[in-house]
């Protein structure tokens, strides 16, 4: 991997973390457009994800902060009731993190007819939100447990995690200015343990890994995540998600080109 690829990549990640089209779908594609063997370069892998990660912390800053704050305060709050329901989200994505390994890797072994057709899922998704009506319901605790499904689904690569549940989310008549905040919030801790679990196995090479591209690929993709996660905000506000619908209805359908070998 050469310094243009590691920005190019880094880019790709940041923006596409928070935007609803699946950055593991085109981080699959990016590599496969560039010939870039999947089991290489893990570090540069673990500092892209950490960099999205940083970025989520300091755009959300406030909102962690006072959530620590309640946490901290003698008896119930808004803020335990609010992290309770955050917990609630991950149990289904850390069910599906150890028991669906292997389904799961069958998507990230470059088959480019999975990935296509897991792009048109994320497509179908957020075409739907564009004929939700709009209202004005908080998360409850079953909503948290249906968007953390939602969320579970998303480790397939091609399928938009903040797409499928900011969509989620609507279809079950939350607020959608409230589901930014709530999609960005409930994937911190599962990012960290992913990201702390791959790094402390010691199932990984070093092939690939210089420091010049890890710094590259972390800056770019820290830089870019973190105006793409102040960009969706607002476009989830003004409920704008169709044109990221026909985005990626182009991208599976290319990759879909790309794994029947037609381009």
């Amino acid at each position: 991997m050469n310094l243009f690829e590691a920005l190019f990549l880094g880019i790709i990640q940041g923006l596409t973390e928070f935007l609803p089209v699946s950055s593991s779908g085109h981080l699959e594609l990016g590599k496969h457009l560039f010939g870039i063997d999947p089991e290489t370069n893990f570090y540069f892998s673990v500092a892209v994800h950490g960099a999205t990660l940083l970025s989520t912390l300091i755009v959300f800053r406030h909102d962690i902060i006072r959530l620590f704050k309640g946490l901290k305060t003698p008896g119930a709050n808004a803020e335990k009731l609010y992290f309770c329901k955050i917990i609630m989200s991950m149990i289904p994505v850390g069910i599906a993190g150890l028991f669906m390994f292997k389904l799961i890797s069958i998507f990230y072994n470059g088959n480019l007819i999975l990935l296509s057709a897991a792009f048109l899922v994320t497509a179908l998704l957020l075409t739907l939100t564009v004929f939700i009506k709009p209202k004005e319901r908080s998360v409850t605790f079953r909503d948290a447990f249906v968007i953390g499904l939602a969320q579970a689904l998303a480790v397939l690569p091609g399928i938009s995690r903040s797409g499928a549940t900011i969509a989620t989310g609507m279809m079950l008549g939350n607020r959608k200015e409230e589901l930014p905040k709530f999609s960005f919030l409930m994937v911190i801790i599962p990012i960290a343990g992913a990201n702390f679990i791959e790094l402390f196995s010691g199932n990984f090479t070093t092939e690939g890994t210089y420091i010049t591209g890890i710094i590259t690929g972390f800056l770019a993709a820290f830089i870019s995540g973190y105006l793409a996660c102040r960009w969706m905000v607002d476009l989830v506000k003004k409920g704008k998600l169709v044109w990221f619908a026909v985005y990626v209805t182009l991208v599976g359908l290319f990759t879909l080109l790309l794994g029947l070998h037609v381009i």
